[in-house]
């Protein structure tokens, strides 16, 4: 099962959160990547819902959103916290994985990783066969 209680934590310490409305969720740490999220276009007047503050939203809400936006990401789906880090260091310490890019639930009815209802639609067709 995915574990977003990392996700919640990392929330109630956030300046931010934003979505490319694809697959990129991030979990924005200080002002200043809320401002380069902000040059990149997150937030804009074109898609105003894809960067939300903590001053828009408290630590609940933003987590409802984030989960939102997880369930409709495609298939490349992931949550980063980011934070800056000094000039000269490599920009990609900054980057904490919350929820790893293809980490999936197991699956409810065959305990499998990622199955997604699959093993059902199996399980039907052998039994259509049986009769």
């Amino acid at each position: 099962m995915l574990d977003f209680d990392l996700v919640f934590e990392r929330i109630a310490d956030a300046e931010a959160i934003a979505w490319d409305t694809c697959h990129k969720i991030y979990v924005l740490m200080d002002k200043e990547e809320v401002a380069k999220m902000r040059g990149y276009g997150y937030g804009d007047e074109n898609d105003p819902d894809s960067l939300i503050t903590k001053d828009q939203m408290n630590t609940t809400e933003m987590f409802s959103v984030i989960k939102k936006w997880f369930e409709q990401s495609c298939s490349l789906r992931f949550i980063s916290a980011v934070s800056s880090v000094p000039e000269g260091t490599d920009p990609n310490e900054g980057f904490e994985s919350l929820i790893s890019q293809f980490e999936e639930e197991d699956c409810e009815d065959c305990g499998e990783r990622g199955c997604k209802g699959v093993c059902n639609d199996y399980e039907d067709t052998e039994d259509e066969e049986d009769e």
